[in-house]
């Protein structure tokens, strides 16, 4: 395949990276379906938990689906579902028909997270497969980064920040079209395929087990601050909901800075000592959220969270699958599943902060979670010298 050919076939994929990236638009939305229907934190936290509850129960059988009708059939499934999720707001706006699309968007994104990466591997392969994913994962942090954005745009331009679902349909729909009418040829699936029981063996394994706590605590860490960021702009600073949005901007902003620059810093440090850098970064932005009462202070700590926080999922999963390489499979579905604590710790954020009167809540347990960074630390970097016992499943 020449170089005009896998072109050709990569850019509908980066497309559908884009449409991947939808799924970060929860945390500016829950902002505003809190205020539309006065939710209290618990209630209003509960929306990035419908998302992401799905990694949970779908990872696993995504991958038996893929198997049997092909990557580029599952990732086209995948942008229909998320199409649907971004119409049924626009449909009707109630909160329980928003639970609703947040489900679909987070089946359809369970279903794009565990395809799409194997769609690139059928066109580029070797040190472009790394860089080309690399740049799949920056294209998806721009549909991040400029959902707050379109959203504040919407309200100001339309006095209706939905809107934004509208863009997005319309994304997805060109999305679709484009890698329907591409054909990609599939290599053909080798091994046998991971089962739940063989995934959630693998838990008996100490550090599998810690590393798996620890992606779950960095999804909660990334949509935690991507959902309370603007609550805490409005709480210290009074900022009106269009204004404060732009946090999470920043968040992604320097998350997506923090991951392009991260194959470039790991190519001259040490996988350790850069997730120790990584995680001080964010104990000092946790630190300082306890402290910090102007929009500056709170926007710089939003800002180094979102850098610490932009490759310590690569990093972890990486030394998962060095671990135990012979399992990568059922490793990788395992990891997949770890992203369901974006279910876990948001909905914790909000009822702490309703218990406690504010997001201070929230902002405690984010320090729990980078504390736990911290004692994984230890683990990150360490080969396995000798063999476990073998986990039957």
């Amino acid at each position: 395949m020449n170089k005009n050919n896998k072109l050709f076939l990569l850019l509908p994929v980066m497309f559908a990276f884009f449409t991947m990236g939808f799924v970060d638009l929860v945390g500016i939305a829950t902002n505003y379906i809190k205020s539309d229907f006065a939710l209290n934190d618990t209630m209003a936290n509960l929306m990035p938990s419908m998302v992401f509850f799905w990694f949970l129960v779908f990872s696993v059988p995504t991958g038996m689906l893929m198997n049997k009708i092909g990557r580029r059939k599952t990732v086209l499934l995948s942008i229909v579902v998320t199409l649907l999720a971004l119409l049924v707001p626009l449909l009707d706006y109630s909160f329980a028909t928003m639970l609703v699309a947040f489900s679909l968007l987070g089946i359809g994104n369970t279903l794009m997270q565990v395809s799409l990466n194997p769609l690139v591997s059928n066109i580029v392969s070797g040190d472009r497969l790394a860089s080309s994913l690399t740049f799949g994962q920056f294209v998806k942090a721009i549909a991040s980064f400029v959902a707050p954005i379109i959203a504040a745009w919407a309200l100001a331009k339309f006095g209706d920040w939905k809107t934004l679902f509208l863009i997005f349909a319309a994304i997805a729909v060109v999305a679709a079209v484009w890698l329907f009418f591409t054909q990609i040829e599939e290599k053909p699936v080798e091994g046998k395929q991971s089962t739940f029981g063989e995934c959630f063996a693998l838990l008996g394994d100490k550090t599998i087990l810690l590393l798996f706590l620890g992606i779950m605590a960095h999804v909660g860490t990334d949509v935690g601050v991507n959902t309370t960021a603007p609550k805490l702009l409005i709480e210290r600073l009074g900022m009106p909901l269009s204004e404060a949005g732009y946090a999470t901007s920043v968040y992604f902003l320097f998350r997506t800075i923090g991951s392009f620059s991260g194959a470039f810093i790991l190519a001259r440090f040490s996988s350790k000592s850069f997730f120790w850098i990584s995680i001080l970064m964010m104990l000092v932005a946790v630190v300082g959220l306890y402290f910090s009462y102007s929009a500056t202070a709170i926007y710089v700590c939003i800002a180094l969270i979102g850098f610490g926080n932009s490759n310590v999922f690569s990093i972890m999963f990486s030394q998962a699958l060095q671990h135990l390489p012979q399992r990568s499979n059922e490793i990788s579905g395992l990891m997949i599943m770890g992203l369901a604590g974006g279910a876990v710790f948001p909905l914790l954020m909000g009822v702490l902060s309703d218990a406690m009167g504010g997001q201070i809540g929230a902002v405690i347990v984010l320090t729990a979670l980078v504390a736990y960074f911290f004692m994984l630390a230890p683990k990150i970097g360490v080969k396995r010298h000798e063999p476990e016992a073998r986990i039957e499943s």
